[in-house]
């Protein structure tokens, strides 16, 4: 006989075994009262810790005055005071912004803007890239099989350019930079002809695929050729953004503007709301409908976002996210030494991977054996990467010295424990 006691779907699989009864600044406390440092910050999500006080008031306060005011119907007066405060802090043409729920959600706002506004219908996409789960999202995504399969066939009109991954390739930046912009070049000739191609679309940093980041030669390669040839450049600075590079946003390491960007995680501390921003002009070319959505821009999620940008503004915490990332990776490259094993550590401020290989292989294994036992010591972290052989460090932009320290110090129980 069936049970039809409500179960979860076997699915939803956990990267630990924490029930978290409680968020308190950096860290996740349990059931029975045991602290858990939070070094997946909601993977990127939590930006100015859990339970933020001044996050906390502003929701609460919006949640006693009105909680869903749909943005089609009647104006929420959060949206437009939140766009002006993310009109202050992206580049300029861009003051334009579509809100959502999710990062999924303005990449298919940005897939329906950027094939209007040009009238053409491919997007190069770079491989190891992570744009969403919902179909189109999902179609302009590689950065591990195992998200795609068993979903096929994809969203046609996508095209994989390779991302300058150096130490993928066993090469320099210089030569890794050189391979994929002439790839990209071969592909105007042979896969998408300029006139047919709408849009780039590339993570500053990648995420799920690696924490890979781009560089400044290879960016720049892409703007020349995006306004050679009238194509959008889009940023995924959903993981990235928000400070979590040490910079606000992670295109600014590269000095390149693009013509759109996508914005989620990090952007309300933990409530869902995301955006996709861009010029007004280039917003008015989309067609009438092609934005919208039931939930999109909830008055409780944009009175978090308004809060966590003041938060961020007034705490300095993209200045600390620079300050506590140069001491994590230093952290990082003195372990380095002497666990070989550790092969490769990238990224950048606080968003660094640490890609684990024995025998010159990718070790998910050992990855995430890692994990296991830094849990077991009371620091929680993820893993990413085709492989799953990234041990990721995203801890919160609030996170301090003693933390930062803390936590390598368990890594390196866990280094070895699992040796």
């Amino acid at each position: 006989m069936t049970d039809h006691k409500g179960k979860l779907s076997p699915l939803l699989k956990q990267a630990t075994g924490i029930t978290a009864a409680k968020g308190e600044g950096a860290y996740i406390i349990d059931p029975e009262g045991r602290r858990y440092l939070d070094f997946t910050s909601g993977i990127g999500v939590t930006s100015t810790g859990h339970c933020h006080p001044k996050v906390v008031e502003a929701a609460q306060k919006q949640v006693a005055t009105m909680i869903h005011a749909q943005a089609t119907t009647v104006m929420n007066p959060r949206l437009p005071e939140l766009a002006e405060k993310l009109g202050e802090l992206t580049p300029d043409p861009l003051n334009a912004f579509f809100f959502s729920n999710a990062g999924t959600e303005v990449a298919e706002g940005a897939i329906r803007l950027v094939r209007q506004v040009t009238g053409r219908p491919n997007i190069i996409v770079f491989h190891g890239g992570f744009h969403g789960r919902t179909m189109g999202s999902l179609s302009l995504t590689t950065s591990s099989v195992g998200l795609r399969a068993g979903v096929s066939p994809m969203m046609g009109g996508v095209v994989v350019a390779p991302f300058p991954h150096a130490f993928h390739y066993g090469w320099d930046i210089e030569e890794a930079t050189d391979f994929c912009l002439k790839e990209l070049d071969r592909i105007f000739v042979t896969y998408s002809a300029p006139q047919e191609t709408a849009a780039m679309l590339i993570e500053p940093v990648q995420g799920e695929g690696g924490y890979v980041p781009a560089n400044t030669r290879f960016m720049k390669g892409l703007r020349e050729r995006c306004d050679k040839h009238g194509i959008m450049l889009v940023f995924d600075e959903v993981q990235a953004g928000f400070g979590r590079s040490g910079k606000f946003w992670a295109h600014d390491h590269f000095g390149v503007t693009p013509d759109a960007i996508m914005i989620a995680k990090g952007l309300a501390s933990g409530f869902p709301i995301s955006a996709l921003a861009a010029s007004e002009e280039t917003m008015s070319r989309g067609w009438p409908g092609s934005q919208g959505g039931t939930y999109g821009g909830n008055a409780v999620s944009a009175a978090a976002a308004i809060a966590t940008i003041d938060v961020i503004r007034e705490e300095g915490l993209v200045e600390n996210a620079d300050r506590m990332g140069k001491r994590l990776w230093d952290n990082l490259h003195v372990l380095k030494k002497d666990y070989s094993d550790m092969a490769d550590i990238r990224g950048m401020g606080l968003m660094l991977g640490v890609e684990m290989r024995r025998n010159n292989a990718p070790d998910g294994d050992r990855a995430a054996g890692i994990l296991k036992e830094c849990e077991k010591r009371g620091l929680l972290m993820l893993r990413c990467g085709p492989y799953g052989e990234i041990v990721r460090w995203l801890p919160p932009l609030i996170v301090n010295e003693a933390q930062i320290d803390e936590a390598t110090s368990i890594f390196e129980e866990a280094l070895k424990a699992t040796a």
